[in-house]
């Protein structure tokens, strides 16, 4: 068994994301937004043909899974390790509640993939555990897997899949809600390629 292809789809928008606020692990849930940006990209994610689809068990990544599920029929397994990073103190603030409370961190956090939040995680050690998630679907799956999950985590895990350098991470953007990223691989070769990242419909 071998993974071809990799779709990380990040969920829709949800009531943390509409008022700019961190979310972390905090398990916030879709707004009637991010529940139509789920549909209308049920279709292009299905001619992907996922042999498996594993989700985030946050209910907004989950919510946005059980859509895909409900359009294609297709059976979805939570993984908690799909989590996004959790922020520590930092869940539920603004940017500039942050700023105010811890002045020049989030460039810090923004900059380096090994510092973390106080009371939560590094970048660094969500992709760990998300790669954790990947090598064993590799060892079960054959074709492409579709996980939903998260942003940061999505940005994380697509660098160390890439095998790019700790700095070079940051210069992975953000994942627009209900966006996805596709990561392949060639015919005997094991490397992962980027093939797509924040694709997506609309902006």
């Amino acid at each position: 068994m071998s993974l071809t292809r990799l779709v990380l789809w990040r969920h829709g928008e949800t009531d943390y994301n509409a008022t700019g606020r961190l979310q972390g692990q905090y398990d916030s849930h879709l707004t009637d937004t991010g529940l139509a940006q789920a549909r209308q990209a049920v279709p292009v994610l299905a001619g992907f043909l996922p042999t498996t689809v594993v989700s985030s068990d946050l209910h907004r990544a989950a919510d946005t899974a059980a859509v895909y599920a409900a359009e294609t029929g297709a059976d979805v397994r939570l993984d908690k390790r799909l989590r996004e990073t959790h922020l520590g103190d930092w869940q539920g603030l603004t940017y500039a509640q942050v700023e105010e409370g811890w002045p020049g961190a989030l460039n810090t956090w923004r900059s380096d993939p090994r510092w973390a939040p106080p009371g939560g995680e590094a970048r660094v050690e969500v992709a760990a555990r998300a790669a954790e998630v990947v090598a064993e679907l590799d060892t079960q799956f054959d074709g492409t897997a579709l996980l939903c999950a998260h942003g940061g985590l999505i940005s994380a895990l697509t660098g160390r899949m890439l095998g790019l350098p700790l700095a070079a991470w940051t210069q992975l953007g953000g994942i627009t809600n209900c966006h996805w990223t596709v990561l392949g691989r060639r015919e005997g070769d094991n490397r992962w390629r980027l093939l797509a990242y924040n694709a997506g419909l609309g902006g």
